[in-house]
């Protein structure tokens, strides 16, 4: 890896870590493109540049991580499941899914197929919630649960979490927020793992290119962010799953075949 990938994969990172489609695979793809081989210091490189995504969060939504117990604990209680099922598959997700562009593609095909039928028939209902401090705890527990599902690259952290919370009968607004609130321990954790099992194996010049991803994609998911909270508003996600298969199939054309 050279300094230009750094720049390019943390683009990449901050443009998608909060958008329904998946940066992991986006970050595997992008790696597939640029021909960089595929070591341990690349699988390090595509979970612990989510460091940089997870400030740009902090930065912006501090206020709300510090509003209170009735937010932490609805966060804590969503990502307890995640964590575990990431703790015991650890060694599978990093020996055989991360690297893995057959399981993106799939992962991205089918998640795009799955918006575009759960947009054509969801409908919010009166009794849906509309505030985060008013989630019932059962409910965060069960949206952390489905999160977990994104630990297959390709499927989508936000994507499971925001698909996950609507069918519950959460506001689109508030799965929102709470998926980027959620990202934080979230992401932290399997960054924190990662680096605890893996860093030791690093250069000074590898760890030099780690900083500088991180750096851009913090600077890029700033930008991310604002756009996707303005956009939820108004738009449903029906374009992201159009967008999953498209890249899906024009990447298993061109290059996965």
């Amino acid at each position: 890896m050279e300094l230009i990938h750094a720049v390019i994969l943390g683009i990449v990172e901050g443009l998608t870590e909060f958008l329904p489609v998946s940066s992991t695979g986006h970050l595997i793809l992008a790696g597939k493109i640029l021909g960089l081989p595929e070591t341990d210091f690349l699988k390090s490189f595509e979970v612990a540049i989510q460091l940089g995504a997870i400030l740009a969060v902090v930065c912006l939504y501090h206020r709300r991580l510090l509003a209170g117990p009735a937010v932490w604990l609805r966060v804590g209680a969503a990502f307890v499941p995640t964590a575990v099922i990431g703790l015991v598959l650890y060694k599978l997700i990093k020996h055989h899914l991360l690297g893995n562009a057959d399981v993106v593609v799939w992962s991205l095909f089918i998640g795009g197929v799955l918006f575009i039928l759960f947009e054509r028939w969801h409908r919010e209902r009166p009794g849906d919630t509309v505030e985060l401090e008013r989630l019932p705890v059962w409910k965060c527990a069960l949206v952390g649960l489905i999160q977990a599902v994104s630990v297959v690259p390709g499927v989508s952290r936000a994507g499971a979490t925001i698909l996950g919370g609507l069918s519950l009968g959460i506001r689109r607004p508030v799965i929102v927020e709470f998926s980027f609130l959620l990202a934080v321990p979230t992401m932290a954790a399997a960054t924190g793992l990662d680096l605890l099992k893996s860093s030791h194996a690093f250069s000074a010049e590898e760890l030099g290119l780690l900083a500088v991803g991180m750096a851009v994609s913090f600077v890029v998911a700033l930008g991310a962010i604002r756009f996707f909270i303005g956009y939820v508003q108004k738009h449903s996600f029906t374009v992201f799953g159009i967008y999953r298969i498209a890249l899906a199939l024009v990447y298993w054309l061109t290059i996965g075949r």
